[in-house]
């Protein structure tokens, strides 16, 4: 947390500035998620109102909904083109993302692909992107375009991380500050036929950002493959944490996106539903990862 100043809400344990970011956060909050869309007219071509309204409502959610016109269509290009026109340069290039660094999300019977959950049908249970990277390579936003919805399913759910944030502090705050330790969560290393694809990786739940000064998340919901540090604090704050995440909070919001309907996000705590394809439709999405958050024009990873 490296030139993070002390008067940060996310380091400072007492009453203030805590409680004035906490009320600003929690005032005149969305109640649906509706109230996150916008339209616009041409992804390669975003107007200034068009930015200003995604960029107002990121600011104040972490997350925004955008939808293209009916029967208006987009490719990978414009994909990346209007995340560069929103400060999101720094592409990272996962295991199955193809050579643009861009993932087509489909159900794929490859062995490479098919063991990877976002590439199944299944249920992808809360988590962050990219929870398994170091935390240097952490990916701070992403965006998802619906090229094809499923038939049946195939719901997103989110949750803003600040939010969760709140709660958690809220609670106790011995939950921030064990979620804040550097190894707080241990991803195993991922091996494959004898050979390490990637390292063991621990790290913190909770960490700030020290370019940004903002607070971002690593976190999977998932029960096998993980190890959480071993002390009282850990444990009683993931209990709460997984408990608020079955809850039926109102920050919860569900939507499932529309062909030409697409999420821009600083990586908030997310979800899908299952879902199930036919022969006349298979549901294909566009996934772009970045290292740098919306608006953080200039970042280098």
């Amino acid at each position: 947390m490296t030139n993070i100043p002390t008067n940060s809400p996310f380091v400072n344990f007492a009453d203030e500035p805590y409680s004035s970011w906490r009320e600003e956060k929690l005032s005149s909050y969305p109640e649906c998620i509706e109230e996150l869309v916008v339209k616009i007219s041409n992804p390669a071509k975003l107007s200034s109102d068009e930015i200003n309204a995604l960029m107002n409502i990121n600011r104040k959610t972490n997350a925004v909904i955008y939808q293209l016109p009916l029967k208006k269509t987009t490719d990978k290009k414009n994909i990346k083109h209007m995340g560069e026109q929103l400060g999101l340069l720094n592409l990272d290039k996962n295991l199955c993302a193809d050579e643009d660094s861009i993932s087509v999300l489909t159900v794929k019977n490859d062995e490479k692909a098919s063991k990877y959950i976002p590439y199944s049908n299944k249920k992808l249970c809360w988590h962050t992107d990219g929870y398994y990277n170091k935390v240097e390579n952490h990916i701070k936003a992403f965006l998802l375009h619906c090229v094809k919805p499923a038939v049946d399913g195939g719901e997103n759910f989110l949750l803003d991380h600040e939010l969760i944030y709140i709660h958690l502090r809220d609670k106790d705050p011995k939950f921030i500050k064990a979620l804040m330790h550097p190894e707080a969560m241990t991803i195993p290393a991922n091996i494959e036929g004898g050979k390490q694809i990637r390292p063991e990786q621990a790290g913190p739940v909770f960490f700030i950002d020290a370019q940004t000064r903002s607070l971002h998340m690593r976190f999977t919901a998932r029960q096998k493959n993980i190890c959480w540090r071993d002390d009282p604090a850990t444990k009683e704050a993931v209990s709460c944490l997984m408990e608020y995440l079955e809850s039926n909070s109102k920050y919860i919001f569900s939507y499932k996106l529309k062909a030409g309907e697409g999420l821009i996000t600083n990586n908030v705590l997310h979800g899908r539903s299952g879902f199930a394809d036919d022969k006349m439709q298979r549901r294909v999405f566009l996934r772009a990862r970045y290292y740098n958050r919306i608006g953080q024009i200039n970042s280098k990873k």
